[in-house]
């Protein structure tokens, strides 16, 4: 029996009305200062308590407040877990190299995955990989024989973040939507493409390649990779008889450009869920569309810390939700 998310959805609907428009990031572009970012975001309710918040704060409680809403919204997060993965596999990652080189990762870990990154790190330090959740266990054990027999920090990172794309389309195609698949999908290609671009870039062999990059269903990666090993002219070539063909000038920019290009995409491709009354979409929508305004505002934010050129930073900036 498929659950009722019609209550949940009129939460959303309620919560999407205070979302940033693309009016609040011309006002945060045009602010004098940083300080006065600080102050727009705060009137907007942004952060915490604390009036003295500075970035990094006010955006780690934004992302805390997704998923207290999550949680006041469903007794189940587990459908939501592909978005969740990501903090999970840091935490991961954090651990491996911290047992291994012997350091106090204390301070280290993303606070919403599905497991407490404390209780990662002790699993990991203990060898207990029983105690891990499923799709840990493999990647653990792998990049801790990786790190111990080869000293080698790059590949314990492609052995982990490709575990953590298998991960997210897996239980992408059990959640049943296709909002969700969407993202995982376009998370796992996007990844891909930035991989191989970067291979090529560096000169990696054909076997360094296929191992780093995570099957999807948008693009045969057996041919990504034998581009990659050859040129950058070759991989926009496959690239251009793919859906992602659009998306080879955006490449030819910059990576940064390129992820824009996924970005915006996604974005355009859930906009769709605002007319959802019932299914689980216009929730994953809310999350993606909240992550989309943290990276936004992390963006000014850090321009106007640092100084930057404004224009300069808008043509980076995705687009918004609402």
């Amino acid at each position: 029996m498929k659950k009722d998310y019609t209550y949940a959805v009129a939460r959303i609907r309620s919560r999407e009305l205070s979302l940033l428009s693309r009016k609040d990031i011309d006002n945060l572009l045009g602010a004098r200062s940083y300080e006065e970012c600080i102050q727009y975001l705060s009137d907007k309710g942004f952060g915490g308590d604390d009036s003295n918040q500075d970035a990094s704060e006010m955006l780690s409680a934004e992302r805390e407040k997704i998923w207290s809403l999550m949680a006041e919204l469903t007794d189940d997060l587990s459908p939501f877990d592909v978005f969740r993965f990501n903090d999970d596999f840091h935490n991961l990652k954090v651990s491996v190299k911290a047992v291994t080189r012997d350091v106090n990762p204390t301070g280290m870990f993303m606070k919403n995955g599905t497991m407490d990154g404390e209780k990662i790190y002790e699993a990991i330090k203990a060898h207990s990989y029983s105690v891990l959740p499923q799709h840990l266990r493999q990647p653990a054990q792998e990049a801790m024989t990786a790190l111990l027999q080869t000293g080698d920090g790059q590949l314990c990172d492609i052995i982990i973040d490709r575990a953590c794309l298998e991960a997210m389309r897996s239980k992408a195609k059990e959640s049943g939507s296709d909002v969700i698949e969407l993202y995982a999908e376009l998370t796992a290609a996007s990844a891909d493409i930035k991989t191989a671009v970067r291979c090529e870039k560096t000169g990696k062999s054909l076997d360094f390649i296929l191992r780093a990059l995570a099957p999807c269903d948008t693009l045969n990666v057996d041919m990504l990779a034998k581009a990659a090993s050859k040129s950058l002219d070759d991989i926009y070539g496959y690239l251009s008889g793919t859906s992602y063909a659009t998306a080879v000038d955006a490449l030819k920019i910059s990576p940064t450009e390129f992820e824009k290009w996924c970005d915006n995409k996604l974005i355009d491709s859930i906009k769709p869920q605002k007319s959802e009354p019932f299914k689980i979409g216009p929730l994953a929508a809310y999350i993606i569309a909240r992550e989309n305004e943290i990276k936004a505002v992390r963006l000014i934010l850090s321009a106007k810390l640092n100084d930057l050129n404004s224009a300069a930073i808008n043509e980076r900036l995705r687009d918004m939700y609402v």
